[in-house]
């Protein structure tokens, strides 16, 4: 008989152990029930997932006050009686290796019993541990070990229960084991004669398999190669009335191509003989185009010189908002012979002078002055009848004869107005200059179905006190304001050129508004006693023209020069006020000077003098080109309506009257 224990040894005991013991319901399966399985399938039914293993709580250490106690690792009780899992006896190595995996996974925490009430509280787990006893409280130590043994005990007693279901669950899970056992080794036997006889099938039906694959494949080859000739035949017959019916298209193919081609053998030389006809006649006609252009420019040229190669018009502009009107019967337009219907021709003018009187003492009557120019246009006519009467005149230009037109007049008539048309976009206010660019490049256009290709290189300079300055300067170069002279072209050219100056091509009208714009922001302005804003120098707009008619070999180029003079004004009435009086005067003697040897040299042609003072002024010496025996010549005198400007427009008219009775040799075309 074995010696009892004492508890407090047991306690020890169970806590070196340090395997707690696991409380988890059964997984197995019921005594009595007949699973066909096999032996590996029932040790996976056996072994418990870990999951739920883990979910029966977690184990706990005390802290034992008790210096040779270690710490006690209990198990928690849940509701009720937890029943451990029954493992059967062991029968094998197989069941006792599934036993043995049941306990291994059945881990779970120490759960602590539950507290009876009137029982002293056992001391906090995992909490701070108790100060130490002192080694003289042998009472208190005594104390503490009797709490110990006493939980110890109510441990063992629970653990005992545990121990007992487990033992329980152990029995059933071996007997489970034992009767899986046996089904599994007559399954064994049943399974090593079926598969016996499966392997001998197996092993026949490849036999067969194999001498049907061999049958199967002498027959499929046999097939093919019956397939593959029938194929042939097929395609061999199909290619046959394939080229019989393509020999008999090419046959008759080639009978109606010998046919169309005797047909069109005979239709091209027709066609030959046809257009060789209509070259004949295309060059004949060619022929008589040109020789009727040729014709139409003689003719041209010849009714420009019946009007005379030096016209000058007459135009009234129409009284401006703000200025007096004019007494009545102070300008009159008398019609001309074929009455009112002709384009007036004759200017009446009426001064009254307060200082003559006659011996009675009454006013003398007004003086009448007459004029007669090539055409007066009075104040209500528009820009395009003016425009409309020197057509002509610009298209000699393209003919190749140069083409002069002034604009020629005080202060305030309309010079500017008449040549570059108003300030604003309105199309019935354009100038001559955007007119006559519009008129060239239609022209132009028509003209090259008969050959002919005309470029267009413009420029535009003023003359401001016998200083060429240059109108399309930008940028730096007008910062720079480099001087502008005129010298010739090359070595024995009569061309002239001005240096430093800006030759524009142009091929649009677009780009002739650019430059006339840039122009007038250029150009040298001043207030005057009679404008607020009066040109004081002389603006040329050059037009070089250059046509070439390449099947011929035939050449042109003419200039179109385009002149708003400064105004003709006498120096008083001109005179500027203020402090920039000086200036005024001498902007005024150079503008006078300018004008009268523009006078003089149109006179000097018109005598056929041997010497024609062109240098005298830059303005002529740049026009000299453009103004001897083989120029148009047209000047535009402007005069204003206003009684008070009659003086001027007196001195104006009758400058343009000398003009007018100046007649020049009969011009000749530029060409090469």
């Amino acid at each position: 008989m074995e010696p009892q224990r004492s508890p407090l040894l047991e306690v020890k005991g169970n806590i070196e152990s340090k395997r707690p013991l696991v409380k988890a319901p059964s997984r197995l399966p019921l005594p009595g029930s007949r699973l066909k399985r096999g032996p590996d399938q029932m040790e996976d039914a056996l072994e418990p997932k870990k999951k739920r293993t883990r979910g029966l709580g977690t184990a706990t250490k005390f802290v034992m006050s008790h210096p040779r106690a270690p710490a006690l690792t209990t198990v928690p009780q849940t509701q009720g009686q937890i029943s451990a899992p029954k493992v059967p006896k062991k029968t094998g190595p197989r069941c006792s290796t599934a036993v043995a995996t049941v306990l291994k996974n059945q881990k779970s925490g120490p759960a602590v019993p539950a507290q009876k009430p009137g029982t002293a509280a056992p001391p906090k787990l995992g909490g701070k541990k108790p100060s130490k006893r002192p080694a003289w409280d042998l009472k208190g130590q005594l104390c503490d070990l009797n709490a110990e043994l006493k939980c110890c005990r109510e441990k063992t007693q629970t653990l005992d229960q545990e121990n007992q279901q487990l033992r329980s669950q152990l029995r059933e899970a071996q007997q489970q084991a034992t009767a899986l056992g046996i089904e599994r080794r007559t399954l064994e036997g049943e399974l090593a004669r079926v598969q016996a006889q499966a392997e001998q099938s197996q092993q026949e039906l490849g036999n067969l398999s194999t001498h049907v694959l061999e049958l199967e494949e002498r027959l499929g080859t046999q097939e093919g190669l019956v397939q593959e000739l029938q194929k042939e035949q097929l395609g061999f017959q199909e290619e046959r009335r394939r080229l019989a019916t393509l020999l008999e298209e090419q046959e008759r193919t080639l009978q109606a191509s010998e046919a169309a081609l005797s047909g069109s053998q005979a239709e091209v030389a027709s066609l030959r003989r046809e257009a060789a006809a209509q070259a004949a006649l295309l060059a004949e006609r060619g022929e008589r185009l040109h020789g009727l252009e040729m014709e139409r420019r003689r003719l041209h040229n010849q009714l420009q010189e019946l009007k005379g190669n030096i016209r000058v018009f007459c135009r009234v502009r129409p009284v401006l908002p703000g200025e007096p009107t004019p007494p009545p019967g102070f300008l009159l337009f008398p019609s001309g012979p074929g009455g009112p219907s002709d384009p007036p021709t004759h200017l009446s003018l009426f001064r009254s002078d307060e200082r003559r009187g006659t011996l009675s003492g009454a006013p003398a009557p007004p003086t009448r002055h007459d004029f007669s120019f090539d055409r007066i246009f009075p104040p209500g006519s528009g820009q395009d009848e003016v425009f409309e009467e020197i057509a002509m005149l610009v298209q000699s230009a393209l003919d190749g004869y140069p083409v002069c037109i002034f604009a020629y007049g005080q202060t305030g008539s309309g010079k500017t107005f008449t040549m570059e048309g108003g300030p604003g976009a309105d199309p019935q206010e354009e100038g001559l200059i955007p007119r006559a660019l519009r008129h060239l490049f239609s022209v132009a256009q028509e003209l090259s179905g008969q050959g002919w290709t005309y470029s267009f290189v413009a420029s535009y300079v003023e003359i401001y006190n016998e200083t060429v300055r240059d109108l399309l300067a930008t940028g730096t170069r007008k910062a720079q304001g480099g001087e502008c002279e005129i010298r010739r072209a090359g070595p024995g050219s009569e061309e002239l050129t001005v240096t430093n100056a800006r030759y524009v091509p142009v091929s649009c009208e677009k780009e002739v508004e650019a430059l006339l714009y840039l122009a007038r922001q250029n150009r040298a302005v001043a207030r005057t006693a009679q404008n607020e804003r009066s040109s004081r120098s002389h603006s040329v707009f050059q037009l070089q023209i250059s046509g070439e008619h390449a099947g011929r070999g035939l050449q042109c180029g003419a200039p179109l020069n385009l002149v708003d003079l400064a105004g003709s004004e006498r120096l008083d009435p001109g005179l500027a006020l203020g402090p920039g009086e000086r200036e005024r005067l001498r902007e005024t003697q150079a503008i006078n000077s300018s004008l009268s040897t523009l006078g003089l040299v149109i006179m000097a042609l018109s005598n056929k003098e041997s010497h024609v003072p062109y240098r005298n002024s830059k303005l002529t010496y740049l026009l000299q080109n453009s103004l001897g025996g083989s120029a148009k010549m047209l000047m535009f005198v402007n005069i204003s309506p206003l009684e008070e400007n009659i003086s001027e427009s007196l001195n104006s008219l009758r400058f343009a009257s000398k003009v007018n009775q100046c007649v020049i040799g009969t011009a000749q075309p530029n060409r090469k």
